[in-house]
């Protein structure tokens, strides 16, 4: 059977757009149609939906979220090894803002993306108005890394059906609350193959960046962060851990030198989706 994407009906509005970058093809979904506009990165293997409720919460008509599919996950090209890593996908970031031609932005990243935001910075600190860095500035405590392990493992794993899919990925646990939203990032996800579905993220795209987080200092990044910045931490446990301590939350407050933090009742995942977050996002970035 030739893989196709499926559940197109039920993917969530607005429909992907589409970035020719000097990387490969980048696909985004747009909230929203004014002069401010917000970028918005994902996590690990993650997608543009992660940020659908944040998208209908900002976009207006004063303000244009544009959140991407990375190389390797939804919709955009899966491209070859060694063209991962944290500073390759903040180079797709510049990319599509250039493609807007927007020379000025805000930045919103979720976990990885997070990581991603603190190396734009470092690359073109002056292009970001305001930063927002959901659930992610340090090395995580090791208990929080055995859901994402888990979650992971979901790629390249075939289930007889989309419904068989999504049941198995809300089995882990790790999102709550579940909602509508998450049901359509986990769709959106599938592609049809031999015996039923499975993910179309890449699974050596994920293993790339996984392996070149291990060889990073994210602590480096702290100073480079000189615009105002808002860190968001999920204030609940994800496996016993958490991807942000206090320790860390307090060092990073000291070191960067606009950075603010907000607690959001929720764990890694559910931070992502959380009313509250999007309501803090909203106050910081207006």
């Amino acid at each position: 059977m030739p893989m196709q994407t499926l559940c197109a009906a039920q993917e969530p509005t607005p429909p992907p757009l589409s970035f020719a970058l000097p990387s490969g093809t980048v696909r985004a979904r747009r909230y929203g149609d004014g002069k401010a506009v917000t970028l918005c990165v994902h996590g690990l293997s993650a997608n543009s939906c992660s940020f659908g409720r944040l998208g209908e919460t900002l976009g207006s008509a004063e303000r244009t979220v544009i959140a991407v599919d990375l190389r390797g996950r939804g919709l955009s090209d899966v491209t070859p090894p060694g063209t991962y890593g944290w500073f390759n996908h903040a180079r797709d970031v510049l990319a599509v803002a250039d493609v807007l031609g927007v020379e000025r932005f805000d930045y919103v990243g979720h976990s990885m993306g997070a990581y991603i935001g603190m190396a734009l910075a470092r690359q073109a600190a002056k292009r970001v108005r305001r930063m927002v860095l959901i659930d992610a500035v340090g090395l995580p405590e090791p208990q929080s890394l055995v859901p994402i392990a888990a979650a992971v493992r979901r790629l390249g794993v075939v289930h007889k059906s989309a419904d068989a899919y999504v049941d198995a990925v809300r089995k882990l646990g790790t999102i709550e609350p579940w909602s509508d939203h998450w049901e359509r990032h986990y769709r959106y996800e599938l592609v049809a193959t031999l015996g039923g579905v499975r993910s179309r993220t890449d699974s050596s795209a994920v293993l790339e960046d996984m392996v070149y987080a291990s060889t990073q200092s994210p602590r480096a990044l702290w100073p480079e962060l000189t615009m105002e910045t808002l860190l968001v931490r999920a204030a609940r446990p994800l496996g016993g851990g958490f991807i942000v301590s206090e320790r860390d939350r307090d060092a990073f407050l000291a070191t960067a030198p606009r950075a603010r933090a907000a607690e959001i009742d929720a764990n890694h995942y559910g931070v992502v989706m959380h009313e509250e977050t999007g309501h803090e996002i909203a106050r910081f970035l207006s």
